[in-house]
């Protein structure tokens, strides 16, 4: 890694200029801007949720995952960043008994994943000094750094505005920003992931306020150096929290009786809301996808409509495409070295992509597939495999209530139609949030509706337990994806990035990063109502399951995905960006 220095040439002309990647990370790690990247001075990323099972995290869906793609790539492009989240002593685990999906914890701990003990700091809440582990584990040019204690609970434990949730939120900010001094690091930049984050902001006001920076000096810089970025679409569905909370959590770890009086400003009849906080310390804000930055409804403090800028998400590409799939992107010039599209991808795909390669291809990701498969039990304790031949709809995603995963049971006949006349089977899978017994209630519903058919519980299974593994293998065996969110709430996902990446064909409402390339890039749901939307997904689920039987129509298709979203997908294309817009 090149050190800053004064010898070094500064960066004049525009970074978006410069193409080529390793050229584009040593003129950020060069240039003469006060948050210049260095060891000392990373990039530092700050969530409340991270999905790594490797490294023993196990969150609960696109966010943590998301998150820890972003590590992966800064580390393979050699780009000074540490990921700064709690590690949660307990993780959820879910299974089915009797038909109902039910939950269990899990006690893991760090030492068991490669962390390492630094230090302990502590935070004071409800009236305690509560003291927190600080872990940390360093990947190249990487870190991922930690606070825990036993008691810490697990992901998303409680409700959004409860003391407990409130307390985990103020460990992070708080504890984290102590945890980056205890290893030495001073963060170049701060990027926020959701508002639950917005402590760690906090924290390096009060230290620049109370180190005797001039209040508003401190308020400019903090504002200047910190990058809040926005994963949902409606302000108003995020929780408040009440003054008497703040002054038990929050307050009592202020130094600057300056920066506490700022902060007790920004209540309004006793009651807070973290977005509009988090605006207020961020000058530098993000939406996820195209649709996103321009739709999502913020407003700060003064009642003024917030501008995102869009970065759509990534996927880092080693991680979840079927590695013979890299590689033939790769050897016919589709993806270069650092998993970008080629300046020609597109005349690449039209040369090389072929029906014969895309079986091949998926043939050996079926295999993968059977292999995971052959591990776990469906709804009905059964460990089922599939044949090449076989069809496969897929539905992988967090079992919410705006992803609609019971669309396509609305008419089962129809269904039934559709899974027989292609030797088809549909695989349901997804994590529901604990606490969300309408989810529960609907799933429970599904499962029995299925139980009730002959010809359904042989041919739709669901498996409990999404994790990152199931995931994978999924996107690399399966057919065709199914992504139905009701339009206007789905931010981005990433689910959608991994299937179209593997060579599946994606049926999709036009939402989220999807909206980033043209409605005719995939096959596209669409009505002026649900019942619309319904006849619409019957109808491409039918097309999608033809095209495996046509060479002409699934190389087509297939070709079509690759051109229009190579370049939305790529992790290194997202990371990319945020370098550009930060510095």
């Amino acid at each position: 890694m090149e050190e800053v220095g004064k010898n070094q040439p500064l960066v004049y002309h525009p970074l978006s200029d410069i193409e080529d990647v390793e050229e584009f990370y040593a003129a950020i790690k060069r240039s003469h801007l006060t948050k210049a990247l260095s060891e000392d001075r990373p990039y530092t990323y700050w969530t409340i949720e991270l999905y790594d099972q490797k490294n023993g995290i196990r969150g609960g869906g696109g966010l943590g995952v998301l998150a820890a793609d972003t590590r992966r790539v800064a580390e393979r492009m050699n780009v000074p960043l540490t990921l700064i989240t709690p590690f949660y002593p307990f993780e959820p685990h879910q299974y089915i008994e009797n038909g109902e999906l039910k939950d269990r914890h899990l006690a893991v701990k760090y030492a068991d994943f490669g962390f390492n003990f630094i230090d302990n700091v502590n935070v004071r809440c409800n009236g305690q000094i509560c003291s927190l582990d600080v872990v940390e584990k360093v990947m190249g040019a990487t870190r991922i750094l930690c606070i825990t204690e036993p008691n810490f609970g697990e992901l998303y434990q409680g409700e959004s505005g409860s003391d407990h949730r409130l307390y985990q939120e103020v460990a992070l900010g708080f504890g984290g920003y102590q945890a980056l001094k205890r290893v030495g690091l001073k963060p170049s930049i701060m990027q926020l992931n959701e508002v639950a984050t917005f402590f760690a902001a906090l924290a390096r006001l009060d230290e620049l306020a109370s180190n005797g920076m001039d209040f508003y000096e401190a308020v400019v810089y903090t504002r200047k150096h910190t990058l809040y970025t926005n994963h949902t679409l409606v302000q108003a569905a995020e929780a408040d929290f009440s003054l008497d909370q703040f002054e038990r959590f929050v307050f009592p770890n202020l130094k600057s009786r300056a920066v506490a009086k700022w902060l007790r400003d920004k209540f309004e009849n006793g009651r807070i809301r973290l977005s509009s906080v988090t605006i207020e310390i961020a000058e530098l804000r993000s939406g996820v996808s195209k649709l996103h930055a321009r739709v999502a409804d913020y407003h700060d403090l003064a009642g003024d409509k917030v501008k995102f800028k869009a970065v759509t998400n990534g996927i880092d590409i080693p991680t979840w495409v079927a590695p013979e799939i890299v590689e033939f992107y790769q050897e016919a010039g589709i993806l270069d070295k650092f998993f970008l599209p080629t300046g020609d991808f597109e005349a690449k795909i039209d040369e090389n992509v072929s029906a014969e390669a895309i079986r091949g291809l998926k043939n050996r990701g079926r295999a993968e597939l059977n292999e995971v498969l052959s591990e776990r039990e469906d709804q009905n304790g059964r460990k089922v495999t599939f044949e090449n031949n076989e069809t496969i709809f897929v539905f992988k995603r967090r079992f919410v209530d705006y992803k609609r995963p019971w669309l396509p049971f609305s008419d089962t006949e129809k269904l039934k139609e559709i899974l027989r006349k292609y030797n088809a089977y549909y695989i349901l899978t997804g994590r529901v949030h604990t606490g969300d017994a309408r989810m529960f209630r609907e799933l429970h519903r599904l499962l029995e509706l299925v139980r009730r058919d002959e010809f359904l519980s042989r041919h739709v299974h669901y498996y409990a337990d999404y994790d990152e593994k199931l995931a994978r293998a999924l996107s690399v065996g399966a057919n065709v994806a199914v992504n139905v969110p009701i339009v206007g709430l789905e931010a981005c996902g990433t689910s959608w990035m991994k299937d179209v990446a593997n060579l599946d064909l994606l049926v999709s409402t036009h939402d989220g990063g999807v909206a980033d390339a043209s409605v005719d890039s995939y096959l596209s749901v669409a009505g002026a109502n649900e019942t619309e939307e319904i006849a619409s997904l019957y109808e491409r689920m039918e097309e999608a399951a033809a095209a495996w039987n046509s060479d002409f129509d699934l190389e087509y298709l297939v070709k079509l995905q690759l051109e229009r979203y190579l370049n939305v997908i790529s992790g290194t294309r997202m990371l990319k960006d945020y370098l550009e817009y930060l510095f």
